[in-house]
């Protein structure tokens, strides 16, 4: 048969590219071989010839003697070949330089720069790069002079005029996915696929943020005004920040910043609260100074001690960047009004109000490694105290760090990390037997939560550090064994660090308060850590020997599906009627609605044939039945807002302009006050009177000018929605309210599943049943986060519903006597299949 190209015939006698290649490589690899000539034919002794197999139990074949030159010259050929070999197996090899970098290593520049490539590689990376472009890298010809370059700093500092740089900057930009947020340039996420990875690190290992763009405000000043200013504009619900456990500052405290003396109005945002342990711990203090009060009884004279309520202290409140000005503005009006209560009594007093933010570097260091971690990265300086001593022995045993308190404060001096470069993780140290776990024996006090971080004297001299890494690493070349490390001298700096227990954890799927708290087999995962707080300028020092001891790093969105994966809300995305959230609600939906525009019609879904009302943002005030549907008239969107009817007062119609105010009911009481307004017969009574208890709490006056029934109106609570069968909620999903017929089919299924009985693909009635669009007017909320939870391995939301519809659905769960929790329809915005799902009460 001919052949069918004019070049086969030759191809067959000619080996093809690909066999040349192959070919040339197999050769490169092969080393070569001087050919036996056979015994010498001379007098001499004989030398060492060519290898020749010889028997373990004889030594014939062996010469008598060795010349070590000879015999080098006789090897010569072999040793030659050797070498070559090498090298054309180095040269030819089948991947370039840095494709033989681990993938987490490799960079785009490194094809093209041989400084991106490590050390080891450069020689082979300069051989494979273009004559051409190695030339035009050489910069041998630079456009302008060194004296007329832009310095480095310079250049740096001038790209930071609209925004801050955090001091890790760099490193994140290198690694992740940048955008300015809050005024801040923060890591987004990494470059590299590891959404389950972090997951897993949290879960499993550990995983570190960068959290240095929180602000932290502090406030000097008697005591006495303190509490005062934050009893008027904190939470009032739980422990007050200036309860006993947490004035002593041994111990932080999580709370809320309202506005002055408005709770349960005008929430502005989650804060940590730290109070500075210098002081002894709260008590019966000694008699000093007191003010001389007459006795009764037999006379005796008493002496009312009022020095530990002058004594200056100093606390710290750390909240979030988008939150800032406001809380700066509320401890203001808090401070101004604590100190004209205590000019009344004729005692002059002040208060110091601080902005420390770009005064710490702050690591969040979650997961069950987080102990070790911190253990093998940081060394302390030798400490005498004997708690301190049984805390950090106590880091090797403990498996993650929700064995300790909540909130613990471990203040100490550690040695500059650098010059114990690169740490090794401490082991896990498991002990047997029924002894009591050794966190189990540290408890928070005073002695231990002191550090000279709070000086602010000593702040100032570490803002700098002494040495720079240079110099550490010319020191560290000087060590006669290399690979040790270096010891302390008296020069190297001792930095003041803050340890503080964090934990992410949700109370509410597992509070006994709930009706139906252990109805559902799924629980989230509570994720455990350390938040490490360190001077201003050692955030590189601390970041890298924090990371090498293999932790992973994550960024915004690493620390919100932390928050989502334990099943907590998360500020500002989950905080509905804050101004925090508004701002970000409205960027969102331009963002969104921006996107959806530069589509064309037949790639985006339709909202108005969906029967979505508000596809960009909830519509919470129409949900609250405050407001009414937006109409568009001439292209502007209008919202109509529901006002009072008119009243008539001594004959005359005067117009109530007073609008409803729409607010959060959170807290740790939020479960119990639940249940004692749900069994009253007017709960918008009841709940007015439960506000005004908990305001009893901290001095405040009863809310006046305010009925019970916009009280009630205007509130809403914060809800866990988990999906009864397949399916995943999206953020700003719909929830509906769903019939007692349609619960009831669905109460029937769950139960024949539990059962074991045959059902339907999707574990419940069919999707038909559902999958017809429901009302407008049965919008009951809207889900503000909602995904797959990879803890609970089903999808999962959060979301808000007004607290009137809550109670509904108690009832109705009463009424039904359902075994499960409370029923809900979710249906995402682009979507016509409407889900069961079961609510919790999140607080």
């Amino acid at each position: 048969m001919a052949p069918k190209r004019q070049n086969e015939s030759q191809s067959a006698e000619e080996a093809s590219g690909r066999d040349r290649k192959k070919q040339k490589t197999a050769i490169a690899r092969t080393i070569a071989v001087q050919p036996d000539v056979g015994p010498s034919t001379s007098g001499a002794p004989p030398e060492a010839g060519p290898s020749k197999s010889v028997r373990f139990d004889s030594m014939k074949g062996l010469p008598s003697a060795l010349d070590v030159e000879k015999f080098a010259e006789s090897r010569a050929f072999e040793i030659n070949a050797m070498n070559e070999a090498m090298q054309n197996a180095r040269t030819n090899s089948s991947a370039r330089a840095w494709q033989q970098l681990p993938r987490h290593l490799r960079r785009r520049a490194a094809s093209h720069d041989i400084r991106r490539v490590p050390l080891r590689l450069r020689d082979k990376a300069r051989a494979e790069m273009d004559p051409a472009r190695r030339k035009a890298l050489g910069r041998s010809n630079p456009k302008q002079g060194k004296l007329k370059s832009v310095k480095r700093t310079t250049s740096l500092l001038s790209r930071q005029k609209d925004k801050t740089w955090l001091e890790t900057h760099i490193w994140h930009a290198k690694r992740m996915h940048m955008d300015t947020i809050w005024g801040y340039k923060l890591a987004v996420t990494p470059t590299e696929k590891s959404f389950r990875p972090s997951h897993r690190a949290s879960v499993h290992g550990s995983i570190l943020h960068d959290a240095s763009y929180f602000a932290t405000i502090e406030i000097k000043g008697p005591e006495d005004v303190l509490r005062a200013a934050l009893d008027s504009c904190c939470d009032c619900q739980g422990p007050s920040p200036s309860a006993k456990r947490y004035l002593s500052g041994a111990r932080t405290v999580e709370s809320h910043i309202y506005e002055y003396t408005r709770y349960p109005h005008d929430l502005v945002g989650p804060a940590t609260i730290i109070w500075h342990a210098d002081a002894p711990e709260p008590g019966p203090p000694a008699i000093s100074r007191g003010k001389h009060v007459k006795g009764k009884g037999k006379g005796k004279d008493t002496e009312v001690a009022d020095d530990h309520q002058q004594r200056q202290r100093v606390v710290w409140i750390r909240v979030h960047p988008s939150i800032t000005e406001n809380v700066h503005e509320v401890l203001r009006i808090s401070l101004a009004f604590a100190l004209d209560a205590v000019k009344e009594t004729g005692r002059v007093a002040e208060a110091e109000m601080a902005d420390l933010r770009e005064h710490f570097n702050v690591f969040e260091i979650m997961g069950p490694k987080a102990s070790q971690v911190i253990k093998g990265a940081l060394k302390p300086v030798d400490d005498k105290r004997s708690e301190f001593k049984k805390f950090w022995n106590s880091l090797s045993h403990i498996q993650t760090a929700g064995a300790v308190p909540r909130g613990m404060v471990i203040g100490f001096t550690v040695h500059d990390p650098r010059l114990s470069f690169p740490p090794k993780n401490a082991k896990l140290e498991l002990e047997g037997g029924p002894s009591l776990s050794p966190a189990s024996t540290v408890f928070p006090s005073v002695g231990l939560a002191q550090s000279q971080i709070w000086d602010e004297n000593t702040r100032m001299v570490l803002r700098k550090p002494k040495y720079k890494k240079k110099d550490l690493d010319q020191r560290r070349s000087n060590n006669l064994v290399p690979g040790t490390t270096l010891k302390s001298e008296r020069n190297d700096d001792r930095v003041p660090v803050l340890l503080i227990q964090r934990s992410v954890e949700n109370a509410a799927l597992s509070s006994p308060q709930a009706p139906s708290a252990a109805s559902h087999p799924a629980s989230t995962t509570s994720l455990h850590g350390w938040t490490l707080v360190v001077p201003q300028g050692w955030g590189m020092p601390f970041l890298s020997s924090l990371i090498y001891t293999g932790t992973r790093v994550g960024g915004q969105r690493e620390r919100q599906t932390q928050a989502f994966e334990a099943g907590c809300p998360y500020f500002p995305r989950d905080f509905p009627v804050t101004e925090a959230y508004d701002m970000y609600a409205e960027d969102r939906a331009e963002e969104e609605h921006d996107a959806w525009e530069r589509k064309p019609p037949a790639k985006r879904p339709s909202y108005e044939k969906l029967g979505t009302r508000s596809p960009w943002r909830p519509d919470w005030g129409v949900v609250l039945g405050i407001e009414g549907p937006a109409t568009t008239l001439g292209g502007q969107v209008f919202l109509e807002t529901q006002r009072e009817e008119a009243v008539a007062v001594d004959g005359m119609a005067v117009a109530a302009d007073k609008k409803v105010e729409q607010w959060l009911l959170r807290g740790p009481d939020v479960p119990q006050l639940v249940a004692e307004v749900a069994s009253m017969l007017n709960p918008a009574a009841g709940l007015l009177i439960q506000v005004n208890q908990v305001r009893a709490k901290r001095k405040l006056d009863p809310l006046v000018n305010v009925r019970a029934e916009d009280l009630i109106k205007g509130a809403l609570v914060q809800v866990s929605i988990t999906l009864c069968g397949r399916g995943r909620p999206d953020d700003l999903a719909i929830i509906y309210r769903i019939g007692d017929n349609e619960a009831r089919e669905w109460i029937k299924a769950e139960a024949k599943r539990k059962k074991g009985l045959s059902l339907l693909h999707d574990g419940g009635p069919d999707e038909t049943e559902l999958s017809q669009v429901s009302p407008k007017d049965g919008i009951i909320g809207y889900v503000t986060t909602g995904s797959f939870s990879l803890s609970l391995g089903e999808g999962h939301a959060i979301g808000a519903i007004p607290f009137t519809q809550y109670l509904e659905l108690r009832k109705q769960f009463q009424r039904l006597r359902n075994d499960s929790k409370l029923l809900v329809k979710l249906r995402n915005r682009d979507e016509t299949v409407c889900r069961a799902g079961l609510v919790d009460l999140l607080y």
